[in-house]
C-alpha cells in the first residue's frame, strides 16, 4: 500500500501533468487543431485523477496492530452502535483482551449512525459440549466512543464466568 507521502508526491506530478495538458488544450484551441476536443477530455480526466489521488492522500491511515491479538470474524454489524465478532474456541484470556482492543480500533468509523455515543462490540465463540450441540459463549464486550478515533476511555469487560466455562471446555478437549 502506498504511504501518504507517496500519494502526495504522485498528486503533485499528476497536477503538473494536468496543467501541462490544460496549456496544450489551450494551444490546440488557439491554433484550431483537429484533435483539440480530445485534449479537453484528456485534461478533464487528468483533473479527475489528480483530485482522486489528492483525496486518497487525505483519507488513508495506518491500522494499528495490537500484539497478541488473534484473527476474528465480524458476525453482525448494524452500521450504528452494535457489532458482534467471533473468535476461535481455543483463545486464551490474554489473546482475548488483545483481540478486543484490536477490534475496537478496527471497527471504529466516523460514518456510523446512531444516537448513542458508544459503539458496543460483543465477542463470542461457539463450543460443542456434545456431539450435535452448539453453544454460543459471549466472552466479553468493548465499549468505545463513536466520535474519537484515539479513545482513551475504551471499556473492556471480560466475562469471567463464561471464560471459565471456555477454559473448562478447552481442558476437556485437550484431554480427549
Amino acid at each position: 500500500m502506498l504511504s501518504t507521502t507517496e500519494l502526495l508526491l504522485a498528486t503533485k506530478w499528476f497536477g503538473i501533468a494536468t496543467i501541462g495538458f490544460f496549456l496544450l488544450t489551450t494551444l490546440g484551441f488557439i491554433l484550431k487543431w483537429g484533435f483539440r476536443f480530445r485534449l479537453v477530455g484528456v485534461t478533464g480526466f487528468m483533473g479527475v485523477l489528480t483530485a482522486g489521488l489528492f483525496g486518497l492522500s487525505l483519507g488513508l491511515f495506518n491500522r494499528v496492530e495490537i500484539p497478541g491479538s488473534v484473527p476474528y470474524t465480524l458476525v453482525y454489524d448494524n452500521g450504528a452502535t452494535q457489532t458482534v465478532i467471533a473468535v476461535s474456541p481455543t483463545i486464551s484470556e490474554s489473546e482475548l483482551a488483545a483481540t478486543m482492543e484490536q477490534a475496537a480500533g478496527d471497527l471504529f468509523s466516523l460514518g456510523r449512525l446512531g444516537g448513542d455515543s458508544q459503539l458496543t462490540i460483543r465477542i463470542r465463540t461457539i463450543i460443542h459440549p456434545e456431539k450435535g450441540v452448539s453453544e454460543p459463549l459471549y466472552l466479553g464486550e468493548v465499549k468505545r466512543s463513536l466520535s474519537q478515533r484515539e479513545d482513551e476511555n475504551i471499556d473492556i469487560k471480560i466475562f469471567p464466568e463464561t471464560l471459565a466455562k471456555l477454559e473448562s471446555y478447552q481442558s476437556e478437549n485437550l484431554e480427549s
